[in-house]
């Protein structure tokens, strides 16, 4: 079995990347974007609702400049008192 720990991921910068964000189907994911985003460009698509209807999930895709943005852009959409998860 391969360790995927034991390997780097490799990309060829700038990339478009997609993040999925998980939060609570109440929250306007427009509000998240504007806060962690501002007016950095960006696509956001609804992916799926939870089987109980308490959780949205939304993709995110944007470019990404190098590793350290892409990394950064995780830590802001983590640290975001609405994002529950980041898939």
């Amino acid at each position: 079995m391969i360790n995927l720990n034991d390997h780097k991921l490799e990309l060829d910068y700038p990339c478009n990347w997609k993040y999925k964000l998980i939060i609570r189907q109440e929250i306007d994911i427009k509000i998240i974007m504007n806060e962690t985003l501002g007016k950095r460009e960006h696509n956001v698509s609804k992916a799926n609702t939870s089987s109980k209807g308490k959780f949205t999930s939304h993709q995110v895709e944007l470019l990404v400049h190098n590793e350290d943005d892409r990394k950064e852009l995780h830590r802001i959409f983590h640290s975001h008192k609405d994002v529950k998860m980041i898939v």
